[in-house]
């Protein structure tokens, strides 16, 4: 990238491997000791020329004004459009429609005796269930002596048959059994007991 000067601006050609062979053209005002820049083939375009909007900016333009565009009396202080949701169905309105659509108002209807715990039923599956029993119940049990799983303590109340169970017989404690997982675990000699 070369820049060179012209009655007070500089006209800098940027050819750089990063833009492809593209060869740009841009005009800034600059001081008079910039003469001449080389752009490293490492350094993409846009890190050496990082502040140049900064000309540009509202603040930059505002200099010599003394309020600084907030005015004399309040001085950029306190709330002018109010605080919060102050506004929200008036005043704010568009922005509130905008960008936070059913920010205000109700929706549905709300029913008091509504139980939302009512139809709550976590489920698991018999193939799981050998999971559930602690490491050292599993080396201690045997044909003869079956481990109780209470799959209600474990979080799950209803036992569904889907999977194998081991050749091990297993009494299981849940709130529900489904049909082909009750067969299942009779079928391996173990027991299904319901509890509340």
């Amino acid at each position: 990238m070369h820049l060179h000067r012209g009655r007070g601006r500089v006209n800098m050609i940027v050819q750089s491997p990063h833009l492809e062979g593209t060869t740009l053209y841009f005009q800034y005002e600059v001081p008079n000791i910039l003469h001449h820049v080389e752009l490293s083939p490492q350094i993409p375009a846009r890190q050496v020329f990082e502040g140049m909007a900064h000309a540009k900016r509202k603040t930059r333009k505002l200099r010599g004004h003394v309020s600084h565009g907030h005015g004399r009396i309040g001085k950029h202080r306190k709330h002018p459009g109010g605080r919060g949701k102050a506004g929200g169905q008036h005043h704010h309105r568009i922005n509130r429609d905008k960008f936070h659509p059913g920010l205000f108002g109700k929706v549905g209807m709300r029913v008091f005796h509504l139980n939302k715990n009512h139809y709550y039923c976590p489920t698991v599956n018999v193939d799981r269930l050998w999971s559930l029993v602690p490491e050292p119940i599993k080396e201690q049990s045997s044909a003869s002596k079956a481990p109780v799983i209470d799959c209600v303590k474990a979080g799950y109340f209803k036992v569904l048959g889907k999977g194998l169970l081991p050749k091990q017989p297993l009494i299981v404690k849940a709130k529900y059994f489904s049909h082909e997982a009750e067969n299942k675990i009779k079928a391996a000699g173990g027991a299904c007991i319901l509890v509340a």
